[in-house]
């Protein structure tokens, strides 16, 4: 399941974010890429030991454990520190799926990779080009969101970057293990919580059927995940 997540970033701290990375020292992305992926990488990369990396990348993992529906969606376990990329003119990143294990970096742990994430950091008109496209169960999806949103995908997912034409795409990525690693136990979840959220709206939370429904819920996450450490 493909979910969007709208303005992980407020317009402010896109505007923030630029104007460290319009003037960041960016570096081949070639250079960070598998032997397979090396040939279809033409990209733009930070170094992401390196600042203005680290700052930015702890800035967006602050936003994100403040994030309702990325929480909701992810069921986060552990996050792999954001990257930076960056695509100008004729750059692409050919189809390709994401490694499956990843080691985080500064640390003895590695990460599964359940779901991939993509934080759009230009808007779409400051580049021509530069589309996601994800191959889902329903066909080829594309995505190119407004800058501070975000595209959360199973990493199980082949996926491409067109060619940029014109301007300059910058984005953010990231994996995510979440604590329920079957995709459809997480869509599951996810819509079941979304339709909760909506009902207390509606009802209130003390309402009888929400109160029931939370507890299918959280009685249905306790049956499936497994987080790496309680």
């Amino acid at each position: 399941m493909l979910i969007t997540i709208p303005q992980v970033l407020s317009a402010d701290e896109v505007r923030q974010f630029r104007a460290h990375l319009d003037k960041a020292d960016w570096q081949d992305g070639g250079n960070t890429a598998g032997s397979i992926a090396r040939n279809v990488k033409k990209n733009q990369q930070l170094d992401d030991m390196q600042e203005p990396a680290i700052s930015l990348a702890n800035h967006i993992l602050r936003a994100l454990s403040q994030s309702p529906r990325f929480i909701s969606a992810a069921l986060p376990d552990k996050i792999y520190p954001p990257k930076f990329n960056r695509y100008s003119e004729q750059e692409t990143y050919g189809a390709h799926i994401d490694g499956a294990l990843m080691q985080i970096p500064g640390s003895n742990q590695t990460l599964r990779t359940d779901l991939s994430a993509t934080l759009f950091l230009a808007e779409p008109e400051e580049y021509e080009g530069g589309e996601l496209t994800i191959e889902t169960q329903y066909g080829q999806q594309t995505v190119k969101l407004a800058a501070g949103d975000m595209v959360l995908y199973p990493s199980t997912s082949l996926h491409h970057v067109s060619p940029v034409q014109q301007g300059a795409r910058i984005a953010a990525f990231f994996w995510v293990q979440s604590m329920v690693k079957d995709s459809q136990q997480r869509e599951l979840l996810f819509e079941l919580d979304q339709s909760i959220q909506g009902l207390i709206v509606e009802l209130g939370a003390t309402h009888t059927e929400v109160v029931n429904l939370s507890g299918v819920y959280h009685n249905l996450i306790r049956q499936w995940a497994s987080p790496t450490a309680c």
